[in-house]
């Protein structure tokens, strides 16, 4: 039976928002392509029909987080205290619970990276979010302070992820959450 080309559309759709989850909550290397098509009811083989290859559908999901989540991070930016509200959001205990749904940074950056995968996606990502942290700081410095601050917010998130002792995971949060916000504020 041969299906309509919205079907395979939708397929198609379906396949990169999984794998999107999949790769932003347990990394590239751990999401398999037999489980990702066995969780959407569908075949290995037909992974081929949509994608070129595994580095493809990292692209295209990848790509898929990243305009998904511009729509919450303009409107963060267009509200109140838009960079308070940014670092509150982003160290959080509810951001660093569901990294399916989060930032693809802190799981994916430096795996891509140590696989000699950077991803030009990554580079549109952070250019983004460094271009509308320093709208919103004073001074020469403010892309500087932009990276700087970036860093901290990933590398934070990525610290309270990656240890056991829940306590020690929320002062990690708010220890780079605190530091953040009175360097913004200090401005």
């Amino acid at each position: 039976m041969r299906y309509s080309e919205d079907h395979k559309a939708q397929t198609h759709q379906r396949i990169i928002d999984e794998a999107s989850e999949r790769f932003r909550r347990d990394g590239v290397g751990v999401t398999g392509l037999q489980p990702l098509m066995k969780a959407l009811g569908l075949t290995h083989g037909g992974f081929y029909a949509h994608f070129k290859s595994k580095d493809d559908l990292v692209e295209q999901a990848l790509s898929a987080a990243v305009e998904k989540l511009a729509v919450s991070v303009d409107q963060t930016f267009a509200g109140d205290d838009p960079l308070q509200t940014f670092i509150r959001h982003y160290l959080s205990a509810t951001h660093r619970a569901n990294p399916g749904m989060g930032c693809p940074m802190p799981t994916l950056c430096s795996e891509l990276g140590q696989r000699g995968q950077p991803s030009p996606t990554t580079d549109r990502m952070v250019e983004s979010r460094v271009s509308k942290m320093a709208e919103h700081l004073q001074g020469p410095d403010a892309e500087q302070q932009s990276i700087a601050m970036l860093s901290t917010l990933v590398g934070a998130l990525m610290l309270s992820r990656s240890v056991t002792d829940p306590e020690l995971s929320d002062r990690i949060l708010k220890g780079a959450r605190q530091q953040l916000l009175k360097q913004v504020e200090g401005d």
